[in-house]
């Protein structure tokens, strides 16, 4: 049997400790080596030329940059980016450990057809000579984490056929456990592996149990996309929040009837408040050190984070009232020439155009299933001088009789001696139609017919789709993570999930 094929992708904020990360991973003997380490630089400043620090010089490595998307985003763009069959996603603060390569390796072998993905174990070392903090409690739980991206492998037939990671999750909270939830509703099971990562404790800061409370706006996604029952399916305890709506509901109470003179109904809600906020304090510091400073900062983040928390669950009931669930993709972007139309040399007249097959279902199709669609196209005749860039605007305007419009066009008209940033397979032209189109480029996809199309999406974190035609050449359909036979295909396998 062949070694599994895969891919690392290790989203980063910058950590030194990234090092550590990767540097097991590149170790690995040949037989067992990563076909690519993606590491996707989310930090605001990325794509703007700062340095990452802890990222080697080794040609397996390639980074990309997301600029402070989140890291449901983050692992978007770098699975977008990767070809291999086998996604393996590393938080860029877990200690892979020597010969971690090889024990995913054999994980994955282990696995039936029908597995969805691997997830590996996570071990956090305890503090010497003493219990741990309360931000340490939350680091040494992920322990017990059923399905958590710390260490995960996913097939990328299975990120296609769910769209992939919802960017709708701002923190690296409850992304993962979207993502398990849907690869299961698509019937893929899903296994636990016997390899390690060790993760480091977090010390977290004074306070850091109240900023931790924003992941309740990300629990009320999860309650609209996959109904009140998503703890059970994942075999999660229930949270605090009833009990928070208690301490709050009394303070308000209390408050409140103080203030219109209802001593006796002020002075009960009072005692609820006080005792409840008494017994959740006190939990919290029976289970931590006995040392002064971390009982003040219980005693402190326990009177503020009942209404801290029920602050940011109504703040996302209402932000995603709405919600359905996310295909991953808000945005077409398809190639012009070759794609949308027969690619005749440098047209300028629109009597020549004519539609590829197919071409005008898929547009209507991506349009009937709620998709932004745009154009991105190559138009070098300009810098050439055997077109004007009028001349360009009169073919798509004939492009959209015969296609209906579209909401965004963006062309490079330079030539490949220009040396620009927006000609294909540079990726320019896919962040330029992001940015008009408001969404992320790892919200888009690309559908094209040549490996420069698939190569723009890539480097800038979008996903691909090639349709090949007779100019397509046999490496460049080897090389395309997804291919299909016709652009209707290619926009239901975006739409519908189905990737296989």
């Amino acid at each position: 049997m062949s070694r599994p094929e895969y891919a690392v992708v290790v989203p980063t904020t910058g950590r030194p400790a990234l090092a550590d990360v990767l540097q097991p991973v590149l170790d690995a003997p040949a037989s067992v080596a990563p076909a690519e380490v993606v590491v996707v630089d989310d930090r605001p400043d990325g794509r703007n030329g700062a340095e990452l620090p802890g990222v080697p010089d080794h040609p397996a490595v390639r980074v990309l940059s997301t600029r402070g998307g989140g890291p449901a985003t983050a692992r978007q763009a770098g699975w977008h980016a990767c070809t291999a069959p086998w996604i393996a996603f590393l938080d860029d603060d877990v200690r892979p450990p020597a010969g971690w390569p090889e024990r995913l390796c054999a994980d994955l072998e282990a696995l039936p057809d029908d597995s969805g993905g691997s997830q590996g174990r996570i071990v956090v070392p305890r503090p010497p000579g003493r219990n741990p903090t309360d931000a340490e409690r939350a680091t040494i739980a992920l322990e017990d984490a059923r399905w958590i991206t710390a260490d995960m492998a996913v097939r990328r037939r299975a990120l296609e056929r769910v769209g992939g990671f919802d960017t709708r999750f701002p923190r690296a909270y409850r992304e993962d456990t979207d993502l398990v939830l849907r690869v299961q509703d698509a019937g893929l099971s899903l296994h636990r592996g016997e390899r390690k990562c060790v993760h480091p404790l977090r010390a977290g800061g004074r306070h850091a149990s109240m900023r931790a409370q924003r992941g309740n706006g990300d629990n009320a996604l999860m309650r609209r996309v996959h109904g009140r029952s998503w703890r059970d399916r994942v075999a999660e305890p229930p949270g605090g929040l009833r009990s928070h709506l208690v301490t709050t509901a009394a303070a308000a109470t209390a408050l409140l009837a103080a203030v219109t003179g209802r001593r006796g109904t002020a002075a009960a809600a009072a005692a609820v408040w006080a005792l409840s906020t008494a017994r959740f304090a006190l939990a919290r510091m029976r289970a931590g050190p006995a040392e002064a400073a971390e009982w003040a900062d219980m005693a402190v983040t326990s009177v503020l984070i009942p209404s801290l928390a029920c602050w940011y669950r109504l703040r996302g009931e209402i932000r995603h009232a709405g919600a359905g669930a996310s295909r991953g993709v808000r945005a077409l972007l398809f190639d012009r020439d070759g794609t949308l139309v027969e690619d005749v040399p440098y047209n300028g007249d629109p009597d020549e155009v004519v539609a590829r097959p197919g071409a005008a279902e898929a547009v209507a199709l991506a349009r009937e299933n709620g998709l932004k669609v745009g154009v991105v196209t190559n138009q070098s005749g300009v810098g050439r001088g055997t077109l004007t860039e009028r001349d360009v605007d009169r073919v798509d305007r004939r492009i959209e009789e015969l296609l209906g419009p579209f909401d965004l066009w963006r062309v490079c008209p330079h030539t490949p001696q220009d040396g620009c940033a927006c000609r294909k397979p540079a990726p320019g032209l896919v962040f330029a139609a992001a940015g008009g189109l408001g969404v992320h480029p790892a919200e888009c996809a690309v559908i094209g017919d040549i490996g420069a199309d698939l190569e723009a999406a890539a480097a800038a974190g979008a996903r691909s789709v090639l349709v090949p035609t007779p100019v397509t050449r046999e490496e460049e359909r080897q090389r395309a993570p997804e291919v299909e036979h016709d652009l209707p295909s290619a926009v239901r396998r975006i739409v519908g999930g189905a990737g296989t």
